[in-house]
């Protein structure tokens, strides 16, 4: 695939790192997020007006959702599920503008992933410490402790897979659909894909985000809680 062609080459530290166009456009997506985010939060007014409102909205979206989801104690939280929240929901949204999906490269999937390991991981070995969190690996049973490993691993695994497998899917049948429409005519290509981008990208890159954002916050609880 031409989107994981390295476009150019970093060499940091002797390493050399190929950057493809997907790790562009994650790096202009953390642009906006953060030109967004200034600009949301500037001048904030007791009185708020429509993009103060905006704001509101989400972050109050937010705030429920982890207190419904995790508990009151969770809320330290709420920064770092609001980011991811946006985060994948811009990536998964580049379809309508042309651009296959970032998160249709496993390996980006990948290392979202594992960013949200390590935060599960740290989250639960800083709140019931390190000697109760290893212990955990012996419950209920000490016999089950390989299982108990391969559980943890499993979460990266399960969901970089799962993302990618989706958004995968979606851009295979978006280029399949648009290759036989090119045999028929250029506005076939323009007009009876529109419902189709709506159900992939909007519909089913919204959901991922969600059911990606549910489950960090499912094993960050169940983790910390084990």
């Amino acid at each position: 695939m031409e989107a994981l062609k390295p476009i150019f080459t970093l060499n940091l530290f002797g390493y050399s790192f190929g950057v493809t166009i997907n790790i562009i456009i994650q790096w202009a997506i953390i642009v906006i997020v953060g030109l967004l985010s200034f600009i949301l939060t500037r001048n904030l007014k007791v009185i708020p007006d429509k993009k103060q409102n905006i704001l509101e909205i989400f972050v109050e979206t937010v705030n429920k959702l982890v207190r419904e989801n995790m508990g009151e104690s969770y809320l330290g939280f709420v920064p770092f599920i609001g980011t991811l929240m946006l985060y994948l929901l811009f990536m998964n949204l580049t379809g309508f503008i042309g651009v296959a999906p970032p998160t249709s490269d496993y390996s980006i999937n990948l290392g979202m992933a594992a960013i949200t390991f390590v935060v599960v991981q740290a989250f639960a070995i800083r709140k019931i410490g390190i000697g109760h969190y290893f212990g955990g690996y012996f419950k209920p049973y000490a016999f089950i402790f390989p299982l108990n490993i391969i559980e943890r691993i499993m979460l990266p695994v399960s969901l970089s897979l799962r993302l990618f497998g989706n958004m995968t899917a979606a851009v295979v049948i978006m280029d399949l659909v648009y290759s036989a429409l090119a045999g028929i005519s250029w506005i076939a290509q323009l007009v009876i894909p529109v419902p189709l981008h709506m159900y992939f990208d909007l519909f089913d890159g919204t959901i991922q985000m969600v059911i990606f954002v549910m489950l960090t916050m499912i094993n960050i609880k169940i983790t910390a809680e084990h």
